[in-house]
């Protein structure tokens, strides 16, 4: 295989089951890929504007030996479809666990975990407000978290921490991928410069802010719909 299409191939093969699997009867995901769309672009736009400023600042660059070299305002086609197919199928793991399993969390807990996230957000930012990635990293997990404590919203806070537990297997499995190999390639000047494996730490937040962010918007959509 070309080199050239690893990335692209990972972005292929990270939505090639929530597709095929869209069809199941107990999730019938393919009629909420409407409600999916619009969160994708808002929250895509956001990160996609961050990701052009780490990456003309070098707070992390891509390997062109594992990309097609096809670039929008210096960002590969790949990283583009990465904002797409990640919360795509993350939010296919949630809809998948709402389906199949009874998930029931107390809101104690709940507010409990929201709290002690938002608690270690703040510790970083104080410890590492000096480097780009970790700054903005935290601050936007800790502005999405705050929303979810006091903003009226759809989202059962609950499902969504289990569905984050289980998407940590194929987070682990895709960003141990490209920053092993490596694809993309981290200034860690810019990061806490801790990593679990090859991943950097912050990685695992910014996985959750995306996720987050999207499953709001999705939830939002899906209830305004349900409510017109």
């Amino acid at each position: 295989m070309d080199n050239k299409l690893s990335y692209l191939l990972i972005n292929v093969l990270t939505v090639f089951f929530p597709i095929i699997l869209s069809f199941d009867k107990k999730v019938h995901y393919y009629k909420k890929w409407k409600f999916i769309m619009p969160g994708l672009f808002i929250t895509g736009l956001l990160y996609l504007l961050w990701d052009y400023i780490f990456t003309i600042n070098q707070v992390w660059s891509f390997n062109d030996d594992y990309i097609l070299g096809i670039r929008f305002f210096d960002l590969p086609l790949e990283e583009i479809m990465f904002f797409i197919t990640i919360p795509f199928a993350c939010i296919f793991i949630y809809e998948c666990l709402i389906a199949y399993f009874k998930i029931e969390i107390s809101a104690k807990i709940i507010n409990t975990i929201s709290w002690l996230l938002i608690v270690l957000c703040v510790i970083m930012l104080v410890l590492f407000y000096d480097r780009i990635y970790s700054l903005v990293n935290f601050s936007t997990l800790l502005v999405v978290l705050l929303y979810t404590i006091f903003a009226k919203h759809h989202l059962n806070m609950g499902k969504f921490y289990i569905a984050y537990l289980v998407s940590l297997l194929p987070f682990y499995i895709v960003n141990g991928i490209l920053t092993a190999i490596p694809i993309v390639m981290y200034n860690n000047a810019e990061n806490m410069g801790f990593r679990v494996g090859t991943i950097p730490f912050e990685d695992h937040f910014y996985s959750m802010s995306l996720f987050l962010m999207n499953l709001l918007f999705f939830e939002f959509f899906r209830n305004k719909k349900q409510a017109a």
